[in-house]
């Protein structure tokens, strides 16, 4: 199949980098989503994460369009929701640190990227094998990122190196575990949704 994962739009968390709670868009954030609006091509399966964000970017790009199931939600940011990096640096430094460099090591009550990846990579890969179908997720930047990881075999680590701004689109190709990277960029400048003849995965 090819999978699009959609970066749901901007927040005032993801403006001034903070771990996020489970807020709305902000007004630039609802500007940018729905001038997405008839330029994404119905996809055949729609998945969206329970989040506010999440929701209310799906309801701006593609209006009309009941999302079919639930799509992987973000990392637990535990008892960092709300909180900057540069804040965190300053009051528990040590465990910021940890974060940062240990794919296992969490935030308090949150999750790790490990267990991410992990969660994400299973989502995939139970998806359904219909080569020719289309999906559309709208998620958080951190499952763009695992799911990226994920399909070119880079680990916990590789999800590091993968920069996810608000808006941006992947598109992936694969089934069964195995899948490959087509396309990364802001949401407005890849192709859309559906082309004529999806190609094959490798």
């Amino acid at each position: 199949m090819r999978l699009h994962l959609l970066a749901h739009a901007a927040t005032e968390a993801s403006r001034a980098a903070r771990f996020p709670r489970d807020e709305p868009l902000d007004a630039g954030g609802r500007r940018t989503a729905g001038e997405l609006a008839g330029r994404l091509r119905e996809p055949d399966l729609l998945w969206c994460a329970p989040s506010a964000r999440c929701r209310e970017t799906t309801a701006l790009a593609l209006p009309g369009r009941e999302p079919d199931a639930d799509a992987p939600t973000g990392p637990d940011p535990g008892a960092w929701a709300g909180r900057s990096p540069a804040d965190l640096a300053a009051g528990d430094p040590a465990a910021l640190q940890a974060w940062m460099i240990d794919a296992e090591a969490g935030p308090p009550g949150g999750e790790s990227l490990r267990a991410l990846v992990d969660r994400v990579a299973g989502w995939m890969d139970g998806l359904p094998g219909e080569e020719r179908s289309v999906g559309l997720a709208v998620v958080d930047p951190p499952v763009v990122r695992a799911a990226v990881a994920h399909a070119l075999g880079a680990g916990p680590a590789g999800a590091w190196r993968v920069d996810v701004a608000p808006l941006t689109l992947a598109v992936l190709t694969g089934r069964g575990g195995r899948w490959n990277l087509r396309s990364l960029g802001a949401a407005g400048c890849v192709p859309p949704i559906r082309e004529p003849g999806l190609d094959h995965p490798h």
